[in-house]
């Protein structure tokens, strides 16, 4: 099972949220590939901590569906679906729509710059072919909005789906288009006037139309 030695680790948080975050990375992005079986001794060593931060991580992991738990026996990465994209993306695209009404009350002039500076490096990493950071990026964008919402419910809930999202777009070489870029645009124009029903559409679109993008890969 090979486990990269050179990764950051983060900070000021405890031995079992530590690493539950990197695994949970290693999933999503593949070093830990799906089928692969996870041994608890090699994982401790690498992350420089004890079996049971590591056990309570997997448990957590089993919970959110990345990997599965046979007793006795192996734990394994789950498998990546491509399909299950339809079934993820609606109810993160209502709790994005949400976010997005709720945020119009909380909005401030820095939280607009900010969003306008990240789509426009969005649209620079689309336009050069860099799917990889223009991911990355769509993600702050919308992850900009969703903390501005000041809701924990939904970012909660959003972090769970964001997580098995970003990893079928890992695992699928996922190709953000220029159709995202306008529409980012919109969003920002319909938070800056206030119209909480516009925005809301648009932002259920934003991330819909990713199903049948999926559909012609």
């Amino acid at each position: 099972m090979p486990i990269p030695i050179n990764h950051v680790k983060p900070k000021r948080q405890t031995a079992k949220e530590n690493a539950f975050d990197q695994l949970q990375q290693w999933i999503i992005d593949g070093t830990l590939e799906p089928g692969e079986k996870l041994v608890d001794v090699e994982l401790a060593s690498a992350l420089g901590v004890s079996r049971t931060p590591i056990r309570e991580s997997l448990q957590l992991l089993e919970v959110q569906g990345f990997v599965k738990m046979y007793p006795g026996k192996a734990t394994q990465v789950t498998e990546v679906h491509k399909e299950t994209i339809k079934d993820l993306l609606p109810p993160l695209a209502a709790l994005q729509a949400l976010a997005a009404e709720l945020v119009i009350p909380h909005q401030s002039e820095k939280m607009l710059h900010e969003l306008e500076g990240l789509n426009e490096q969005f649209a620079n990493a689309v336009n050069s072919k860099d799917y990889f950071s223009a991911l990355k990026l769509d993600e702050e964008f919308h992850q900009v909005i969703v903390n501005a919402a000041n809701n924990p419910y939904i970012h909660r809930m959003v972090a769970s789906l964001q997580a098995h999202v970003r990893r079928l777009f890992f695992h699928n070489s996922i190709v953000l288009t220029v159709g995202s870029i306008d529409e980012h645009n919109e969003i920002i124009r319909l938070i800056k006037e206030r119209k909480s029903t516009e925005v809301s559409g648009v932002m259920r679109e934003n991330w819909l139309r990713a199903i049948e993008e999926f559909k012609n890969l």
